[in-house]
């Protein structure tokens, strides 16, 4: 007889009170601390937002579009779960409530529901536990974070489905953690409590009861808060633990197993298997991000999106781990691509010891990245780009070259020289959202090309998301100019990398590295950049 399949346990993060407590970093310590465990761990997001993914949503608000391996375009919370589990995660780990609600109306479009009246309960809340379930399958534990807040109205079908989830799997094998907020008032001196019961006491009006509380708090709080915690909220003094903010996220996890969360976690879940590790990774990392480090490099990102990391979360963070390898701090300049479009260059530019272009769409800003790139060409600047900033770098090139109006059809599209243009088969797909190529490609890389040397193999798999391709017509001006196609698709028609020969670093891929970046594993890319900067 075929052994049952072992039952995976269910962790659900919610939160309350507001949004950007950090629900996704608590997700993401908790699966590191369960994996260090030797414990099979999986992590999925489930985002009310009508969209069907993160594709379209404007990455000044929402923060960075992410891509998994497969293509899926996703909240940054995927990037914050694959860094901490250092893992890759699949579509199957980002739900949406548009993707959710496509799949019931097709589902009733094909008769599939055999006439009945289809409902937010039971046939959304069904398709929405389906999608947990396949995710969890082969997991010893499988972590569900709900973003937004508990209250918020687009966020009910997927309260309800975890809810009923528990008594399709038994609530023995479910635990729900929620994420709630200390307020300190500075009239009178203390951190008050009232949110944070509030936000329980609304989770359990929609009949979920919370088994973990993880108080925020912008400073530490008294431990007395605890008693009042779970006095108020019902939960037990031993699952409640106070997180205030941390020198680095990557502190998070060693906060939550100093506070016993992480064995509470499995003695409820009955998770006799799993054998204490010690985080050592973890405290060398933390020990790097925290140090006063005795040297400082500056690195400059041309971006249009200024002051807002969120939005390139993951090019912040592949940076911050090559700073951390290389034993160095770092400062990240933001220099406006607007305005470095046109007249004097700043002084930030000028003074910065290296250059990034992060990826991005539309015109605005093209101008002032194609100029950073130009100028560090020219005056021999050490320069990483990312897809986007591979763009620019041809462009540049291209114009140093004498084709002075050599654009990209993005910018220009009766450029007479579309050094950047449309792929070949995709101009009948504008308008279907999100973009053209995404998720991993493969790539070969040049014999003795800095590429190479960086990587230290020949071939290599990077994650894609970008409409635009360099134009194979224009390969002998490029080279001409002294640009090496160090990187070329499998068959040789897609350029996924260039460098500048007789420069003492400048490299630039189409693809986007920093998604594969780990803060104790920096990418080669980045780590190759920092290597260059602190030479």
């Amino acid at each position: 007889m075929k052994p049952a399949a072992k039952q995976t346990k269910y962790i659900f993060v919610t939160g309350g009170v507001l949004s950007g407590l950090g629900k996704g970093i608590t997700a993401a310590s908790l699966g590191a601390l369960l994996k260090s465990r030797q414990l099979k761990v999986n992590i999925q997001k489930c985002d009310p937002y009508l969209n069907v993914d993160a594709g379209t949503l404007n990455p000044a608000e929402h923060g960075e579009c992410f891509v998994t391996k497969d293509g899926a375009e996703t909240d940054l919370d995927l990037g914050h779960y694959e860094r901490f589990l250092d893992v890759e995660l699949t579509q199957a780990s980002s739900l949406m409530s548009g993707r959710v609600l496509n799949q019931v109306i097709s589902d009733e479009r094909a008769g599939r529901y055999l006439g009945k009246t289809v409902q937010i309960i039971p046939h959304v809340t069904d398709v929405i536990q389906a999608n947990i379930q396949a995710a969890a399958e082969g997991f010893d534990v499988h972590i569900v974070e709900v973003g937004g807040t508990v209250g918020d109205y687009e966020g009910l079908s997927f309260l309800e489905a975890i809810r009923e989830l528990a008594l399709r799997v038994g609530r023995e094998n479910c635990l729900y953690v929620h994420v709630v907020y200390l307020p300190f008032l500075g009239a009178s001196k203390e951190v008050k409590t009232k949110p944070a019961q509030n936000a329980t006491r609304e989770l359990r009006g929609i009949g979920i009861v919370p088994d973990v509380l993880v108080a925020r708090s912008e400073q530490p709080a008294p431990k007395s808060v605890i008693a009042k915690l779970s006095l108020f909220s019902g939960v037990e003094p031993a699952a409640i633990a106070l997180l205030p903010n941390a020198r680095t996220v990557y502190e998070v996890p060693l906060t939550l197993e100093a506070s016993g969360l992480d064995k509470y976690l499995i003695d409820k879940l009955g998770l006799d298997q799993a054998k204490r590790v010690e985080l050592r990774a973890w405290r060398s990392v933390v020990k790097q991000a925290t140090s006063q480090h005795k040297r400082s490099i500056s690195v400059g990102v041309v971006a249009k999106y200024l002051d807002n990391e969120d939005t390139y979360m993951s090019v912040f963070e592949a940076l911050k781990s090559a700073a951390y390898k290389h034993n160095t701090g770092i400062n990240i300049v933001w220099i406006d691509a607007e305005k470095l479009a046109s007249g004097p260059l700043p002084h930030s530019l000028r003074e910065v010891d290296g250059i990034l272009v992060p990826g991005g769409f539309g015109q605005r800003g093209l101008e002032g990245k194609i100029r950073a790139a130009g100028y560090a060409i020219k005056h021999k600047v050490p320069y990483l780009g990312l897809c986007l900033g591979l763009q620019m770098a041809v462009i540049a090139v291209a114009r140093q070259a004498g084709l002075k109006q050599a654009n990209t059809l993005e910018l220009d599209e009766n450029s007479p020289d579309p050094v950047i243009h449309t792929m070949p088969g995709q101009k009948e797909l504008w308008g279907t959202g999100g973009s053209m190529r995404l998720g991993n490609y493969p790539c070969m890389l040049a014999r003795g090309s800095l590429a190479r040397a960086v990587y230290g193999r020949a071939k290599i798999v990077e994650r894609h998301r970008h409409r635009y391709e360099v134009n194979n017509t224009y390969r002998p001006v490029l080279t001409k100019a002294g640009m090496v196609l160090s990187g070329l698709s499998p068959d040789g028609q897609l350029i996924e990398i260039v460098e500048m020969a007789n420069h003492p670093f400048f490299l630039a891929s189409q693809f986007h590295p920093e998604f594969k970046s780990r803060p104790n594993r920096p990418h080669p890319m980045f780590d190759g950049f920092m290597a260059a900067l602190t030479r």
